[in-house]
């Protein structure tokens, strides 16, 4: 049986991403894969499978967290349902790319490395002034399509729930950030769904696996985090409302930089 010991800190660390995934709408893997690694590290896991594991784990969270934050946003009108209709089904089928193929064949260190140098570039990002065309508006059907199928993709690769490029992406195309935020928590649901089954194949047969895995799924991280992140879900939600918008990029921008630099370190010493 897994420590008690050990769950002490996810619950911990369960109660900060739901808040952030209120708060960001990020779903909170950005924040949970680094940690997650480092425990699965701590169970004798190998450091190329922690780093898969966490990523899988992480995303399997936001299925729990995306409802939670997304109840809060939808009752205060901001998720903006049109868009998020027409991103969902290249989300899926990016979500399946991923966790299908695409995952499974790359190491566990260049996943690492990828989420590091990604997530920095989207940090990065948010803290430059908008240069965006006021004319600039959302692509039509197609285009939605195959944006929804780079964030299905890229968030299966690094356990998120996509607001790292669905939030720039929407912003970019002159939606308010409050609707960006609200509406990023909602497609963090179909994401996490379609990957996290690719996960639960894909990993099926792998070796090395420590007990109470469902594929790259470690259930008792699962658990643990997912009962704990839904409780500050709402409370992030609200303190979303409340932050002014230029406030609200700088810690968006400031968490994903930081988690980065983690990743960047933990993968170059994985080698």
């Amino acid at each position: 049986m897994t420590d008690p010991i050990v769950l002490l800190p996810l619950s911990c660390v369960g109660l900060i991403t739901g808040f952030l995934a209120g708060l960001l709408g990020i779903g909170g893997g950005m924040v949970l894969v680094p940690f997650m690694t480092y425990i699965l590290g701590t169970q004798a896991v190998a450091p190329e499978l922690a780093i898969k594991m966490a990523i899988a784990t992480s995303m399997a969270t936001i299925m729990f967290t995306s409802i939670s934050s997304v109840r809060a946003h939808h009752r205060r009108g901001a998720v903006r349902w049109d868009i998020a209709r027409r991103l969902a089904p290249g989300i899926v089928l990016g979500g399946l790319v991923a966790s299908l193929g695409i995952f499974s064949l790359l190491k566990g260190q260049y996943l690492g490395l990828f989420f590091g140098l990604f997530v920095g570039y989207s940090a990065l990002r948010m803290f430059r002034k908008s240069q965006t065309a006021a004319s600039r508006t959302m692509p039509g059907t197609g285009g939605q399509l195959a944006a929804g199928g780079v964030i299905g993709c890229l968030s299966g690769l690094v356990g998120a729930g996509g607001a790292f490029i669905s939030v720039p992406f929407m912003t970019w195309c002159n939606v308010p950030i409050h609707n960006a935020v609200a509406t990023s928590a909602a497609l963090g649901f179909p994401i996490a769904v379609t990957n996290v089954l690719g996960f639960m194949v894909a990993g099926l047969h792998v070796q090395g696996l420590p007990p109470h895995s469902l594929g790259y799924i470690w259930l008792p991280g699962l658990l643990a985090v997912s009962i704990c992140s839904v409780l500050t879900a709402p409370l992030g939600a609200r303190a979303a409302h409340r932050l002014p918008v230029a406030q609200l990029k700088k810690i968006f921008g400031g968490i994903l930089l930081c988690l980065a630099v983690y990743m960047l370190y933990k993968s170059l010493r994985a080698w």
